[in-house]
């Protein structure tokens, strides 16, 4: 059996207590920024794969 709701928002509060408020928002801010290059990467990559079909390479 999972977690119940109760121990789910224990661990919340817990973790807010720890890190606080505005640390938690700057970490999902720079895991947000993180996502957003890496996609931006794969996009890159699968640009200059196709450009490399159309050059014939």
């Amino acid at each position: 059996m999972g977690p119940s709701w109760w121990q789910i928002a224990v661990v919340g509060v817990l973790f807010v207590l720890l890190f606080g408020r505005g640390k938690i928002s700057e970490v999902m801010g720079d895991v947000a920024k993180g996502i957003k290059s890496f996609k931006e990467g794969l996009a890159d990559e699968d640009s200059d794969a196709a450009d490399s079909q159309r050059s014939g390479k």
